[in-house]
C-alpha cells in the first residue's frame, strides 16, 4: 500500500514538473525569433506584470521604464505585461515611427482579457473599431461643437468645487479631479445630470477602471473578476439609458446633436446599418474610460503646478478663473 501512495505521489509531482515545463516552454516561445529587442520574459503568465504594477502603488510607474531603458535600450525593450508579450517605444524617434504609421506598420490592438469585459469587441477587428470611432468623433471635436459645451462644463465646475473643495481645510485632488471629470463625461456623452443618477455609476466604474488594468485571472475576488461585474452592471445601466433615448428621439423630446449617445443612435454606416445597443454601450463605455483618468490626471497636475507657482496660480485666480475652469476639462 505505501508503495501505491508513492507511486501516485510521484505521478503527480512528475505531471506537475510537465506542466511548469510546457508552460515555461510557451512562455518563452513567444519572445524568440528574430529582430526582437532586448528585455526579459519574466514568469509564465503573469510575465513582469507585478513588478509594473508595483511600481505604479508605490507612486513611480515611470520607474519600471527608466530601469529598463537603462538595462537594455533607450529605444525600444521587450516585456511581458498582463499576460500579453510586449514591446515598449521610448524616446522621440521610436514615438513618431508608432504614431505615423497607424494602420500602415501597426494597427490598435487589444489584449485577449478585454473581450471579456466589453464583449461587442469580439465582433470586429479592433482596426475596424479604431475606424468607426474615427468617424464618429470628429462632429463632436470640431471647435463649433465645442463651443456647445463651455457652458455646461462651467456649470458643473462651479458645483463640483462648491461641493467638494470650499470651506475645506485639505483636499485631496485625484479623486476629487476623477468625480469631476467621470461628471462632465456623464452630461457631454449622454446627458445624464442628475448627481445621485451619476453616483450611482461612479463606484462600479472606479472598480472597473482599476481592474482592467491589472493581471486577468478571472476568479472570485480578483480585480479583474470585479472589473468584469462591475462592466455588466454598467452595461446594463446604460442599456435603459439608451432604450429611453430611442423613446425621446422618436417623440421628439431630444435632438440628433444632442450629444454622442444621440449621434451613434442616429448614424449608420456605408452599408445602412446601425449599430446595436451592446455596440452602443461599449463604446460608450470605452469613452468614459479612455478619457477618465488621463483628463483627471491633467487636472492633477494643473493644480499641482500652480501650488508650486504662486505667481502664475494668483494670475489666474485673479483675471482668468473662467478660463481655468475651462483648462481642465
Amino acid at each position: 500500500m505505501e508503495h501505491f501512495y508513492l507511486s501516485l505521489l510521484l505521478l503527480f509531482v512528475s505531471l506537475v514538473s510537465l506542466s511548469f515545463f510546457v508552460l515555461f516552454y510557451k512562455h518563452r516561445s513567444q519572445f524568440t525569433g528574430l529582430n526582437l529587442p532586448p528585455g526579459k520574459t519574466g514568469y509564465p503568465v503573469i510575465g513582469e506584470s507585478l513588478e509594473f504594477l508595483s511600481t505604479g502603488w508605490k507612486g513611480h510607474p515611470e520607474k519600471f521604464i527608466f530601469d529598463r531603458m537603462t538595462k537594455f535600450s533607450s529605444e525600444v525593450f521587450k516585456t511581458s505585461l498582463l499576460g500579453q508579450p510586449a514591446a515598449v517605444f521610448a524616446g522621440a524617434a521610436c514615438n513618431k515611427f508608432l504614431f505615423s504609421n497607424e494602420n500602415k506598420l501597426v494597427i490598435s490592438w487589444w489584449p485577449d482579457s478585454v473581450n471579456k469585459v466589453f464583449p461587442s469587441s469580439t465582433q470586429t477587428s479592433s482596426k475596424e473599431e479604431a475606424k468607426k470611432m474615427r468617424k464618429l468623433l470628429p462632429s463632436f471635436l470640431k471647435p463649433e461643437a465645442l463651443q456647445r459645451y463651455i457652458g455646461i462644463m462651467d456649470t458643473i465646475a462651479a458645483r463640483h468645487f462648491a461641493d467638494g473643495w470650499e470651506n475645506k481645510k485639505e483636499v485631496v485632488v485625484f479623486p476629487l479631479a476623477k468625480s469631476y471629470t467621470f461628471w462632465v463625461a456623464s452630461r457631454v456623452f449622454m446627458s445624464v445630470e442628475d448627481p445621485e443618477h451619476i453616483a450611482k455609476f461612479s463606484e462600479p466604474f472606479q472598480v472597473l477602471a482599476s481592474g482592467l488594468i491589472s493581471i486577468p485571472i478571472d476568479l472570485p475576488g480578483t480585480p479583474f473578476n470585479r472589473a468584469i461585474k462591475a462592466s455588466d452592471f454598467i452595461r446594463k445601466e446604460l442599456h435603459k439609458i439608451i432604450k429611453q433615448r430611442k423613446v425621446d428621439l422618436a417623440e421628439g423630446k431630444a435632438t440628433p446633436t444632442q450629444d454622442i449617445l444621440s449621434h451613434m443612435l442616429l448614424t449608420c454606416d456605408e452599408n445602412g446599418q446601425y449599430m446595436g445597443e451592446l455596440d452602443i454601450a461599449d463604446k460608450i463605455l470605452g469613452l468614459l474610460i479612455g478619457g477618465h483618468d488621463t483628463a483627471s490626471a491633467a487636472c492633477t497636475f494643473i493644480v499641482k503646478y500652480l501650488s508650486e507657482l504662486p505667481d502664475i496660480y494668483e494670475g489666474v485666480y485673479k483675471g482668468k478663473y473662467i478660463y481655468f475652469s475651462f483648462l481642465v476639462c
